[in-house]
């Protein structure tokens, strides 16, 4: 049977909150998430591009899909990538 032990994630380290695992050595750990923070509503920001994509007849009045979604994202910073 596992053992459980209870820690709390920290960036990207675990800081334990009661006992800790005794062992001098690395182990193999599963980790459950119990309270995951939620993010924002992003509700205006979908309206926003809704609206912008109506205005250009939909789908359909996108003559270039690559490029039009290249054009979406291109003020958007991806997370974990050099700017």
């Amino acid at each position: 049977m596992a053992d459980t032990y209870r820690a709390v994630l920290k960036d990207d380290h675990l800081e334990w909150v009661d006992k800790k695992p005794e062992t001098m050595h690395s182990i193999d750990v599963t980790v459950v998430v119990h309270d995951m923070p939620k993010n924002k509503p992003q509700g205006e920001k979908m309206a926003f591009y809704l609206e912008k994509l109506a205005e250009l007849g939909g789908v359909s009045g996108i003559s270039d899909p690559v490029a039009w979604q290249k054009e979406m994202r291109e003020d958007r910073i991806l997370p974990n990538r050099d700017a």
